[in-house]
């Protein structure tokens, strides 16, 4: 039972994954990528199959998930500063893409239509804490 593998984290993209495994893997602890390849092949497959696993031991478990759980995934300004939130100073910030112009569904369009990155995306960042939407400058 001890050499049981279970799943502790999905990730959509096989580099996110590869990058974790090494994280845990320098810490000596096991780790077993499953579905990688095969996102690798057809990256549009990957929320159809549940995204790239990563698998620990389950004797394991309890300490790789710590060890997920230490790592900021918070975001950064381009000198490597944590960004504020301007509404309540916290520093839980994520980024994320939004289609809220003609300009940006357009792009979107012509991304999934001809299997293409967006050519214009416009980023927000979102509080956490107080789920305030910001720009920055």
């Amino acid at each position: 039972m001890q050499n049981t593998f279970v799943t502790i984290a999905r990730y959509q993209y096989s580099s996110e994954a590869q990058i974790i495994k090494g994280r845990l893997e320098a810490d000596s602890i096991a780790v077993f990528l499953s579905d990688n390849i095969t996102i690798d092949t057809d990256p549009l497959v990957s929320n159809a199959i549940g995204g790239v696993k990563l698998k620990v031991r389950a004797k394991d478990e309890n300490e790789a998930r710590s060890i997920l759980e230490s790592i900021q995934v918070h975001s950064l300004d381009d000198n490597g500063n944590p960004i504020t939130c301007p509404n309540c100073n916290q520093q839980h910030i994520g980024l994320y893409s939004t289609i809220n112009d003609l300009k940006s569904f357009m792009s979107f369009l012509a991304g999934f239509v001809f299997g293409t990155l967006p050519f214009s995306t416009r980023y927000q960042y979102k509080c956490e804490d107080c789920k305030v939407e910001f720009p920055i400058k």
